[in-house]
């Protein structure tokens, strides 16, 4: 099997808010939209992170009503604590200050307008 590119697909209320969030604070590029549906990516090749509507159609009829719960998104970046300096500059709740694991991995927690949760991480030199 060869994967091309992965996404993680989102159930909100507001698909507009998440969608501005990301862009906003994360630099993500809405690269389609239609009525209870955003699709937004990076140049990166990170993942591409797709919001549906609560109740929108295209979804299975059991997962209609439900919401993203319990769900982290995370994203590995080089400087923690310059993200979180910078997330909060820009008025980003911080959910989870930065704090290091016993293995080594240091993370903080934000939350967007929908309560996805996205987790910043920095990972221990190999």
């Amino acid at each position: 099997m060869r994967v091309s590119s992965s996404a993680v697909s989102l159930t909100v209320d507001d698909v507009a808010a998440s969608s501005k969030f990301l862009a906003t604070h994360f630099g993500f590029v809405e690269r389609m939209a239609a009525d209870g549906f955003a699709s937004l990516g990076r140049d990166d090749g990170a993942v591409d992170v797709v919001f549906l509507r609560r109740g929108i159609e295209v979804l299975p009829e059991p997962l209609r009503e439900q919401r993203a719960t319990g769900v982290i998104v995370a994203f590995v970046v080089d400087d923690l604590e310059a993200e979180q300096e910078r997330l909060r500059a820009e008025g980003v709740p911080i959910t989870l200050p930065l704090r290091e694991e016993p293995w080594g991995e240091r993370l903080f927690m934000v939350s967007d307008p929908n309560g996805i949760s996205y987790e910043l991480v920095e990972w221990p030199a190999a």
